[in-house]
């Protein structure tokens, strides 16, 4: 019990001890060097995101996976369920969704007519 009694006043004295002692405080920091430029730099525009996603069986009993976009001219296609999308682009809100290389879209609803590369055009339905 003797042993303990100068153990604890001795870690209680170097406890108070440091009370005593305060490090600088940083005040404003460093100025940023970008300040200028991000205030005049145009308002970042966001993605848009998925607004709908649909799978669609077609008349050759195929499946269509499409992901329609919240901007409502972009959807992206995909012919297998975790494959590569491809991104179908719309001139302009309700015309049709198309890509390079012959794929075509059209219609966002339960129902759509759809055109993949090696096919004809057919009906889906979701």
């Amino acid at each position: 019990m003797k042993l303990y009694i100068p153990l604890l006043a001795s870690t209680s004295l170097m406890l108070l001890s440091a009370c005593g002692q305060s490090e600088p405080e940083v005040v404003g920091g460093p100025a940023d060097p970008m300040k200028d430029q991000l205030a005049k730099a145009a308002p970042v525009k966001l993605p848009p995101s998925v607004k709908n996603s649909r799978t669609y069986r077609c008349k050759d009993n195929s499946l269509l996976f499409v992901d329609f976009l919240s901007d409502d001219t972009t959807a992206n296609l995909r012919l297998e369920k975790t494959g590569a999308p491809t991104k179908l682009v719309a001139a302009e809100a309700g015309k049709s969704y198309v890509a390079a290389g012959g794929f075509e879209v059209d219609g966002n609803g339960t129902t759509i007519n759809a055109t993949v590369p090696g096919k004809s055009a057919q009906s889906c339905k979701a």
